[in-house]
Formats: structure tokens, C-alpha cells, sequence
């Protein structure tokens, strides 16, 4: 039994390539898969580019057996499908993906649309925090699979989560100079999740075992640590911060840092999905029915909707295909879905624990030194937002936005939206779900308006012409 639904999935990491892999095998042969990666993989198996020739077991550790099949998986069917990488979806409009790559853009309508965009750094800023040399968790750990090279020659990497520990791992692996590992979570916060995380206790064996590692390298190991500040003017010299209530320095030329992800779900706000509050982690996440299913013919699956990781994310996708199977008529197993929820059950213990282990430091951001920037695009300053805030009285994220800039820049807010909101939360005294979050519109990401001869694309050009139609309200870009 086959399918001409047109089918469209955005992304091509575990979650991307398990969904489309199930669709395929399926009968579904009207099968699109766009990523703006130049191969599959995502970003926890990226692929290292052609000519380098490094072993999985030097890129992924222990999960190279789980990188491989992956690979193998999506690379045995994409040769069938309609596979688009390099592209980026930048806008999702009447029914159709609107994409962008190296010829322009291009419009793609869709029956059915699955979104697995994964997440991105979640970032406490401290004043030094965009002078060169500073990275997050996740370009740090980029840079090493990807190019082979470290940040600097002698690096910090500072924060909270597993990511924390990983990076720095496989960085002292690589042989690179680790000067320290600072950790906000303090040793009592993990000791409280570890009954959770026992459940799992190979997963929680193999963080141990970093940390192991780490120590016997003689790395810098802290816990309950305030970043205070990282020092240099032109480019990194180090990074202060205080544990046990002693200040302390470490002298470095770059800095990783990072405090978890947040998801990427921009794309299915403007999809029209439904978000909630997720009071635990002090984030929004894209509200489904508890198989993926989103709207109107859209599914989710993975960190793009919620923060699970990459094993959550490939049952997850597996899951979204099935819901998507059974919705078109087409056979979907029942047991089969009946095991992937058993596994997603206790990779949700386990990922509770991680929460609680690796707390997100919030009250940092109300405390944040005027003179540190919160939006780097606009360079927008604590001390220029907490003025408007005094001046206006916002109540509400979009209309500070509007007000002082932070959010208008490249990024669309997606590093300083929720920073900004915590801001407000904390000078306002509202709850942070109450001051809300800054609303995904398209670009998602920069496009390029004039692609020859100064000619608008037009592509863009109707979509800029749709927007005029809409209600304006605080949504400049």
C-alpha cells in the first residue's frame, strides 16, 4: 500500500531520520526531507565533511554505534526521496514551507508536515560573554567534531547539564587542554536527582565516567559555582567566579559555556501549534497530544518541542511517522507504538532527574550587572532594558521588545528571548509564564532579499506583500 500525501520533514537528525525512515518503508513516496545541515545527522551525529576521515569512535564515543546506523539508515533511502540539505525553512505559509538555499528560495506545499528542529544553547549572559573566543556548549563541541580543532589552547568550559561534562570530555579525549570545568549545579542538587537517573544506570554511568576522566587528567573540577565574569578586552584572558564564597580566577584564552537547551520551535509557532509553560524547566514547549500530533496536519517530535535528547528524539520521530500513518489511513502498528511509550517512559524518569541535577540558574539574570549586553544583535544592555521596564511598565515580553529592541535583531530573540523574559519577571514580580515569550514570525533566520542585480526574490516579495495584510502590532524586525 503506497501514499501520495505530500509529505514534507524539516530536519534531519535523529528524529527527522527515524520519522522519514518509517514513512519510506511505509509506502510513502511522496517524501520531502530539508535540513540546512549538508548531510543528516543532526547536530548530536554531525558528520565530519569530505576529505576527513576520523573514526566514529573518535567523534561520537560511545554513541558511534547509534551515529552509524543512523547515518546508514538515512543514506540507504535518500537517494529515493526528495532530499534537500543545505536549505533553510525560513517561513511556514498557507499550507507550504518556504525555503531558501544557494539558487534562492523556493515554495513547497504540503498534506502533511513533520517538524523536528532540535534546540539550540540556552544562555545565562555575564559580562564578557561576547568577546571573541567565547563559544557555547554546542559550537565548542562543532568545532571539535566538525573541523577537528579546539576553541583555544587553554579553554574553560562553564554552565550546567550533561552537555557540560560531555564537551569537556571529548575535548581532554582529543587531547586539548582543559583548564577548567565550572558547574552552577551544585554537588546536594545532584544528589537529589540521582535516584531518578539511577534508573537508567548505564546512561548515568557513562556521565560518572567523564567526570572520572576529567579528574584523572587533573582537569579543575567545581561545583556551586557563580560565573561572575569573563576577563579581556580584545579577546579572552580568562574568567572570574566564586564557589564556596571564595572569588577565584582561571586564567584561559576561550570560554564554552551554557546552562541546557531550549527547543527550536519557532517554526511550529508559525505552523500555528500551541505552546505551554514548562514550570520545571522555565521554558515554553510545543503542546501535542502526546504522539506528536500538533494541528492541522502537523506533528512534532524531538528537542524542537521539548528537551529530551537524542534517544528521546528518535523514538519520538518513530512515534510522530506512526501517528501521521494511521491519520492517513494507512497500516500503523499499535505494539509497536505500545513499546516506544514503555521507553519513553523511563527516559522521562531519567530526564527528570537530569533537571533536577542540573537546575537552571535564573535568579543570575535578575542580578546581571547593568553594563552587560542581553541582546547582542541590537547590543542592548540590562541596564537599557531594566530602564525601560521602570520608565513603561511593560507587562508583557512583546511589548518590551517593542520598547528597548532586544529581540529585534539576527537571531529574532531566539538567545535573548528568554532572558528578556526573566528580566521582566523579575522587576515586574509577575510569573514568568505570565510576561510570556516573544513570538516566532518569519525569518526564522537572515535571508538574502536581493538575490542579482539588486531584483527582489519573489518569493520573499510575496510573503513581504502577505505581511502588510496582517494586523500590525509589536512585531518589528
Amino acid at each position: 500500500m503506497a501514499s501520495n500525501d505530500r509529505i514534507v520533514i524539516v530536519g534531519s537528525g535523529p528524529a527527522g531520520t527515524r520519522a522519514a525512515e518509517t514513512l519510506h518503508r511505509a509506502g510513502c513516496r511522496n517524501l520531502t526531507v530539508i535540513s540546512e545541515a549538508p548531510a543528516s545527522g543532526g547536530q548530536i551525529y554531525r558528520r565530519q565533511p569530505q576529505g576527513f576521515s576520523r573514526p566514529p569512535a573518535s567523534l561520537y564515543g560511545d554513541d558511534a554505534p547509534k551515529a552509524v546506523r543512523l547515518h546508514d539508515m538515512f543514506d540507504a533511502f535518500a537517494g529515493k526521496i526528495d532530499y534537500r540539505p543545505n536549505t533553510l525553512v525560513w517561513n511556514i505559509f498557507d499550507h507550504a514551507v518556504h525555503t531558501s538555499d544557494a539558487s534562492g528560495t523556493d515554495r513547497l506545499e504540503f498534506d502533511r508536515l513533520v517538524l523536528s528542529t532540535g534546540a539550540m544553547d540556552r544562555i545565562v549572559p555575564i559580562p564578557g560573554w561576547t568577546l571573541p573566543g567565547v563559544f557555547t556548549l554546542g559550537g565548542s563541541q562543532i568545532a571539535l567534531k566538525n573541523q577537528a580543532c579546539s576553541i583555544g589552547r587553554a579553554a574553560v568550559f562553564a554552565g550546567t547539564g550533561p552537555l557540560l561534562y560531555l564537551v569537556a570530555y571529548q575535548y581532554a579525549k582529543a587531547g586539548a587542554n582543559v583548564a577548567a570545568v565550572l558547574d552552577s549545579a551544585s554537588y546536594l542538587d545532584k544528589v537529589r536527582g540521582a535516584a531518578r537517573m539511577a534508573r537508567l544506570p548505564r546512561l548515568l554511568l557513562r556521565g560518572l565516567t567523564y567526570r572520572r576522566y576529567l579528574s584523572r587528567k587533573n582537569v579543575m573540577l567545581r561545583e556551586g559555582v557563580r560565573l561572575r565574569s569573563i576577563a579581556g578586552s580584545d579577546n579572552v584572558q580568562g574568567i572570574h567566579f566564586s564557589a564556596v564564597g571564595r572569588d577565584e580566577f582561571v586564567a584561559c584564552d576561550a570560554v564554552g559555556f551554557g546552562f541546557g537547551l531550549s527547543p527550536e520551535m519557532q517554526l511550529a509557532e508559525i505552523a500555528g501549534c500551541q505552546t505551554h509553560f514548562d514550570a520545571a524547566n522555565r521554558q515554553w514547549v510545543v503542546a501535542h497530544d502526546g504522539q506528536g500530533r500538533a494541528g492541522d496536519g502537523i506533528y512534532v517530535a524531538g528537542d524542537g518541542s521539548a528537551i529530551g535528547g537524542a534517544d528521546v528524539a528518535e523514538l519520538a520521530g518513530e512515534r510522530a511517522a506512526l501517528a501521521l500513518l494511521a491519520d492517513i489511513g494507512m497500516p500503523s502498528s499499535k505494539t509497536r507504538l505500545r513499546q516506544i511509550e514503555r521507553k519513553l517512559g523511563r527516559l522521562a524518569t531519567f530526564r527528570k532527574g537530569v533537571e533536577t541535577s542540573f537546575p537552571f540558574p535564573a535568579d543570575w539574570i535578575g542580578e546581571a550587572p547593568d553594563e552587560t549586553i542581553l541582546c547582542r544583535c541590537e547590543n542592548v544592555t540590562f541596564g537599557e532594558v531594566r530602564a525601560a521596564i521602570a520608565r513603561f511598565e511593560p507587562q508583557e515580553v512583546n511589548r518590551l521588545k517593542a520598547l528597548a529592541r532586544p529581540g529585534m535583531g539576527r537571531c529574532q530573540g531566539r538567545v535573548c528571548g528568554p532572558v528578556l523574559a526573566e528580566l521582566l519577571s523579575a522587576m515586574t514580580g509577575k510569573p514568568l509564564d505570565q510576561v510570556g515569550k516573544l513570538r516566532g514570525q518569519g525569518p526564522v533566520k537572515p535571508i538574502s532579499y536581493g538575490r542579482t542585480c539588486g531584483q527582489a526574490d519573489p518569493q520573499v516579495d510575496a510573503w513581504m506583500r502577505a505581511g502588510e495584510k496582517r494586523d500590525g502590532d509589536d512585531q518589528g524586525f
